[in-house]
């Protein structure tokens, strides 16, 4: 495997690789700025080259084989297949799936997994299921079932790595192991609690407020009674959030601490006196994921706090997981939990669950150093004269992101930035940038992405309507000497001064 700390794959010919290089990575290499056009618009010389891709967008290979091996067994003519960690989520994929008029049939199959098949026609809808609730076969566990790995690992091993983790994360957050909740991914545990929240308070809309991460945004608007979408920019919103609480009952307060990408974070001091003066039963529910829970305590605001375990926890790349830890001080603490202790429908396969725990024994280590290496390179690129902005939550995460940052708390390991000229000098800079470039963050070593055009690429004039520019860069930064990671920027700028 790549050391990808001191040995990026940056060039051309990494188009394509996981990112770390092997089975389990999570990212997939995108090393051009046409790569990022060409995945975005299906272009098959730059698809056709992928090895991998992260596992709700693309299925890595261990996981398609899967599917296939699924659709000799269950599929008849004209039908395809998609594989879920039980028959729970795949009767919750028919449910969606059906409501495009498509039909499908669910079946239990081997190591406690579901398959469901549908007409080929619903595959897109399918897939999109997949994406959107995050509900998904991982690729230790996809390889163990179609044999391409010896397995090393026991579920009794998993068990026990599993309680570890869950004593972990209460440790940190200052809750019990009974209050933390894993799953197979971020999105997972986003889609546990909106499930939650809308069967605790039927008939009721939730409300996302700053511009979050894209898919926990659609998750609201897809499911449920839909979603009130407030993007803060603008300082009447808090008025008019005030107006909303007024009118409407919700079933629960969405945002992210910082945001992505802006790394933005809502006046959470006062967003806790409007809710006290107007809808003080509706609950709040944070996203760590970027400041973490090293930095942050969301729990001084959030009935939930939500976290995708891939990034920063893990480190690594190599795992897919997340969390749902809820706060003992809630009014609903009881509720939430005993709703969750019956309806989480998920755990993480015994591979993963051993794979996070080692994973993130330095956790906080790392998330320290990780958040020295993001402000130390944005405040270098902030006095570049060929930087037009810089987004990092030390400064955009204001009094907000200030109200729950631990003492000494660092602000994570993301920032963006825009170029002067951008729509030239970005394409040239993000080529010559000699770090690892694909999706994801939080990784030990530095990733860095075009974010809105991954992101929104079918929507980058909505996205620039929220603040959020075509041609922003976004980096996350790693583990690697921090003067020489400096001088990799460097170089990348003098490509496009010289």
């Amino acid at each position: 495997m790549s050391d990808l700390i001191h040995h990026p794959l940056w060039q051309e010919d990494s188009l394509g690789s996981p990112l770390p290089d092997h089975e389990y990575g999570v990212s997939v290499s995108l090393p051009l700025w046409r790569h990022v056009i060409g995945y975005e618009e299906k272009d098959p010389d730059v698809v056709s080259k992928f090895r991998s891709g992260y596992p709700r967008f693309c299925c890595p290979p261990a996981v398609a084989a899967l599917f296939e091996t699924a659709e000799k067994e269950f599929a008849q003519e004209g039908e395809r297949c998609l594989v879920f960690p039980n028959l729970r989520h795949a009767e919750r994929c028919r449910e969606f799936i059906g409501r495009t008029a498509f039909s499908g049939r669910c079946t239990s199959w081997v190591n406690g997994l579901a398959v469901i098949a549908f007409p080929a026609e619903a595959y897109s809808e399918a897939r999109r299921y997949w994406r959107f609730c995050g509900e998904v076969v991982s690729t230790r566990q996809a390889c163990e079932v179609i044999g391409s790995t010896s397995a090393s690992t026991t579920q009794a091993d998993g068990v026990a790595a599993s309680l570890r983790l869950r004593e972990r994360l209460a440790a940190l957050s200052g809750q019990q192991p009974e209050d933390v909740f894993l799953f197979p991914s971020g999105m997972a545990a986003n889609f546990a609690v909106h499930r939650m929240l809308t069967a605790l308070f039927p008939g009721r809309k939730t409300a996302q407020l700053d511009f979050p991460y894209v898919d926990v945004l659609k998750l609201q608007q897809l499911f449920g009674e839909g979603a009130h979408f407030l993007p803060l920019i603008r300082e009447e919103e808090y008025d008019e959030l005030r107006a909303l609480l007024v009118r409407e009952p919700l079933a629960g307060l969405f945002c992210e601490a910082p945001s992505n990408p802006l790394l933005r974070c809502i006046d959470l001091e006062r967003l806790l006196q409007i809710r006290s003066e107007t809808q003080p039963e509706v609950p709040i529910i944070i996203d760590d994921t970027i400041s973490t829970v090293a930095h942050a305590n969301a729990m001084r605001v959030a009935d939930i706090v939500t976290t995708s375990l891939t990034k920063t926890f893990s480190g690594a790349g190599d795992v897919l997981a997340g969390s749902v830890i809820l706060n003992r001080q809630s009014p609903h603490h009881q509720a939430f939990q005993a709703f969750l202790a019956v309806n989480a429908d998920n755990e993480l396969w015994h591979g993963d669950a051993v794979a996070l725990e080692i994973n993130s024994r330095d956790f906080a280590e790392r998330a320290d150093k990780m958040s020295q290496n993001a402000l130390a390179l944005a405040d270098y690129l902030h006095a570049h004269p060929a930087v037009e902005k810089i987004w990092h939550a030390k400064v955009q995460g204001g009094q907000g992101y200030e109200f729950i940052r631990r003492e000494n708390g660092g602000y994570g390991c993301l920032f963006s930035f825009l170029l002067k000229d951008a729509k030239n000098t970005s394409p040239r800079f993000y080529d010559a940038l000699q770090v690892c470039k694909g999706p994801s963050l939080g990784t030990n070593f530095t990733l860095v992405c075009p974010y809105t055009l991954l992101a929104h690429y079918e929507e980058l004039e909505w996205a620039a309507s929220c603040g959020v520019p075509s041609h922003l860069i976004r980096v996350s930064a790693g583990l690697e000497d921090t003067a020489d990671l400096i001088q990799r920027f460097e170089s990348a700028l003098l490509a496009i001064t010289e």
